[in-house]
This record gives structure tokens, sequence and C-alpha cells, in this order.
């Protein structure tokens, strides 16, 4: 099925729904970009508005399980998803796995290029490196987990506050290399994109959408999240560091 047939169908399904809808999506920060530049087509042809809120993970977790994230739509690692399924916060059977997304690294634009083509090259570039930041998010606690593994001291490296962009801080000489999800990094202005991590110490993270348990818009929520893992926003999430899911 050619992609433009497949997306007049699957935005005529959407647009099927009774009266055009105010979808809430609260998300991590790692599916922003693409979100933005899929919200306009998606309102255009179906005529429901997308009211989006991004922050980091860990700050979506606390304002859902403090009963403050009022939202329709919710997007983090299928992990989170299920998690607060379980727990009663998003509606059971939701979870819809729509992207992967790999961690990169980078550094500061002019800056030397460390070695990351294999795990034996990124324990050296570490080891030699002044100063580490990783995010917040689940790139960050797979990379401390790493670190532990490759016995790289402490001391070299620190974890950004939620929310904040890893390469941020190093576009501003604050570390000297950053690891973070690609999606997050490819849009930094000031540093120099490394590429992600080499398969041997690359890491998956799935980004999946789920249904707020108090949706006000659950019918038009869930369509939502279906378009999200249709091959008609694959394009999107391919160009802004991601792969679809399926």
């Amino acid at each position: 099925m050619k992609m433009k047939t497949f997306l007049f169908m699957a935005l005529s399904l959407v647009a099927g729904i009774a009266g055009a809808a105010d979808i809430r999506v609260l998300s991590s920060n790692a599916t922003r970009e693409a979100l933005r530049e899929i919200a306009p087509q998606y309102e255009k042809a179906t005529g429901h508005k997308l009211a989006m809120s991004f922050v980091g993970s860990l700050d979506v977790l606390k304002q859902l399980r403090a009963g403050e994230g009022k939202a329709d739509v919710v997007i983090l690692q299928n992990s989170s998803i299920d998690e607060l399924i379980a727990e009663g916060k998003l509606a059971p059977g939701s979870r819809v796995d729509f992207a992967r997304s790999l961690v990169g690294a980078a550094v500061r634009a002019g800056a030397p290029r460390p070695d990351i083509s294999s795990g034996e090259a990124l324990k050296r570039t570490l080891l030699a490196s002044k100063s580490i930041v990783v995010s917040s998010g689940p790139s960050g606690f797979y990379m401390l987990g790493l670190f532990e593994r490759m016995g790289i001291p402490k001391e070299k490296y620190t974890q950004a506050a939620p929310g904040i962009q890893t390469g941020q801080l190093v576009a501003r000489g604050e570390a000297e290399i950053c690891f973070q999800q690609l999606s997050e990094l490819m849009p930094v202005k000031g540093i120099e994109f490394l590429g992600p991590l080499s398969a041997d110490v690359g890491h998956v993270t799935v980004f999946s959408g789920g249904v707020h348990a108090a949706a006000a818009e659950p019918q038009a929520a869930r369509a939502l999240i279906q378009y999200l893992a249709s091959p008609a926003a694959a394009p999107v999430l391919r160009a802004k560091g991601m792969e679809p899911a399926k």
C-alpha cells in the first residue's frame, strides 16, 4: 500500500470520531521534536487539537503519581507505562509501542572527536575524559550502570537535573562529553554529534503511549496513539532520530 493512501485512510479513520476533540498530551522530552512536527498535520487532517506538555521522564512520573498530571495521552518508555497501568494511573490495555530510540554521545562543537566506535574505545574515551554528563531519564540510568560495569571513576560523571538537555551543558562548556537519547541530542546547537553507541554497548529504549485512566477524551486519545504507531508517522520519527517500534 502506498504511503499517501495509508495516510489518507489513517487520518480519515481518526477524523471519523464524533466531533473535534482537545487532546492533552503529557510526554517525556525524548519525543518532543517528533510530536511537534506531527501535531500540525494531524490537527489539520482531523480537526482535533493537541495540547502538549514536555518534561523529563521523572517529572512525568512524579506529576501522575501526585495526581497533578492532567492528560489524555501519556508518553514514556514502555516499562514506565506498564508501571502506571499497574498503579491504576493509566487505562488497562492502553499501551501502544511506537518508537525505538538509541543512546548517543556528543562533545562541544570544534572539540576533537573521541572514539566511541566500540565498547573498548568508549571505555578509553571515558577514562580520558575530564567531565561526563548523562541525562536523568532512561538513557542516563542505563549509562550509570554501564559506567559502573566499566569501572569508570564516579568523580568523572554527573547526572543532569530532570528536564535538562545534556547537550546544552556540553555546548556551554560545563561538561566535556554527554550521553542522551539521539532525538534529544540532534536538535541542540553548539555540539558535535558523535552518533549512537556501538552495538556491543548500545541500548534501545522503546517509547509508548498510554491513555490516562481519567482521560476526558479516551477515544480520541487511543486514536492518536494508534496514529503515532502507524506507517504514516514513521518518516517523522526517523527524521528526528528515532525508529518505528515495528
